[in-house]
């Protein structure tokens, strides 16, 4: 098969995932149990929010054709504090301090913030002109009661949980989260626990992958080191099938003992594509069996990194309930000038320094895919696309979170 270009292979993967996309379990959950997961069913408010109209500022409540000319004087009839009533209904040339949280008295349409004020004896001087509405926020404004807070197919992160408990939804609605088994493959692999021979590596890409899969609201299951034997490759293969999803890593290159293509032919699988036009990460595997997507990785760590986040997430994020998965790219300007070969797209390692309205992009020097140092040095990926060789310092480039 042609190497594709890694749109044309996202898009395939969406396409071929929906085919059996079947309707994911749903389950409630406590919402302290909640982050992480994508929910199934429409949290709505329970009330208009705000309940009242709320004051944004610390300073004093008016009527804003009182405070049209400034300086003004007004009289100040009383105080209202954030969790209580109000107990004031305002008059012409009158006011009510009022704090920030609390509610606006009645005829009140706007505050005047505490720093354009001073006051005098039982009066307030207020030295700013304010229109209506400023300052004082509407009641229902921000959701009206039975209006949808959080839709499905939401990730459940900070935000959406605070949203959660503002209108008391102390149980959630979520999917189901998809089993992704890991398999690495390959005799130079040696499990955490064991010292390795000079001649080989530990494990990284299985927890690595772990930690990407939970992250995107997965549950990870890492079965044991297929070695390069068929047999026993077939049987982990076999094995990971019981899973929603399947990733190996390594053993899908050209070499007389990357048997993973084979055997997962062996089991009935069909490919949809085997090289993308990336790096790193060109030899990936993309196929099905026993309708489970099956993702076959490079055994690089950043490869498999690289081609987890750009390739397999959209297929998990499809089985977490996820309608769809949009890549994060973000632009960065370059800090220094930056090449390469221009037949591929690289996403290589990088840095964001500096402060707001300063930070630049610096590439991360690298010993290749292997290097997981640099990788760990760097916060995010520097996008270069195939057809342009060359960007100056102060030029924006693309970027993907890390």
């Amino acid at each position: 098969m042609d190497a594709l270009p890694f749109d044309q292979a996202r898009d395939i993967i969406f396409k071929r995932v929906r085919e059996h996309l079947a309707p994911s379990t749903v389950e409630s959950v406590p919402l302290a149990e909640a982050q992480g997961r994508v929910l199934a069913a429409a949290v709505t408010a329970d009330r208009g929010y705000p309940p009242f109209n709320r004051s944004a500022r610390d300073g004093f409540a008016v009527r804003a054709a009182d405070v049209a000319q400034v300086p003004t004087r007004l009289k100040l009839i009383g105080e209202t504090r954030a969790g209580e009533p109000s107990r004031f209904s305002l008059q012409p040339g009158e006011a009510v301090e009022i704090m920030t949280g609390a509610p606006g008295p009645a005829g009140a349409d706007a505050v005047v913030m505490v720093e354009y004020s001073r006051r005098e004896g039982d009066d307030v001087i207020l030295e700013q002109s304010i229109a209506a509405g400023r300052n004082l926020i509407p009641s229902g404004s921000e959701a009206a009661r039975g209006e949808t807070v959080l839709t499905p197919g939401v990730t459940l992160d900070y935000p959406e949980i605070a949203a959660a408990a503002m209108v008391g939804a102390a149980q959630v609605e979520v999917y189901r989260r998809p089993t992704v088994a890991v398999v690495s493959t390959g005799d130079e692999i040696v499990e955490l626990d064991r010292a390795p021979e000079p001649f080989q590596i530990r494990n990284s890409n299985a927890w690595s992958l772990a930690a990407q899969i939970r992250r995107r609201g997965g549950e990870p299951r890492v079965l044991p080191i297929a070695p390069d034997r068929f047999e026993e490759t077939r049987e982990r293969i076999a094995e990971g099938l019981e899973a929603d999803m399947l990733l190996l890593s390594g053993g899908v290159s050209m070499g007389k003992y990357d048997l993973v293509e084979r055997a997962l032919a062996d089991l009935g699988a069909e490919f949809f594509f085997t090289r993308v036009r990336i790096q790193p990460g060109q030899p990936l595997v993309f196929g099905r069996a026993a309708k489970k997507p099956i993702f076959g990785l490079p055994g690089n760590p950043i490869s498999t990194m690289v081609t987890f986040e750009v390739f397999a997430r959209a297929a998990l994020d499809l089985l977490a309930g996820r309608p769809d998965s949009p890549l994060p790219f973000v632009e960065a300007r370059l800090g220094e000038d930056f090449r390469h070969k221009p037949v591929l797209t690289r996403f290589l390692p990088a840095r964001i320094e500096g402060d707001y309205g300063e930070a630049l992009l610096y590439p991360v020097k690298w010993q290749g895919s292997g290097d997981l140092v640099s990788l760990a040095r760097a916060s995010c990926f520097l996008v270069a696309p195939e057809g342009r060789e060359s960007w100056s310092s102060g030029e924006p480039m693309a970027v993907l979170p890390r």
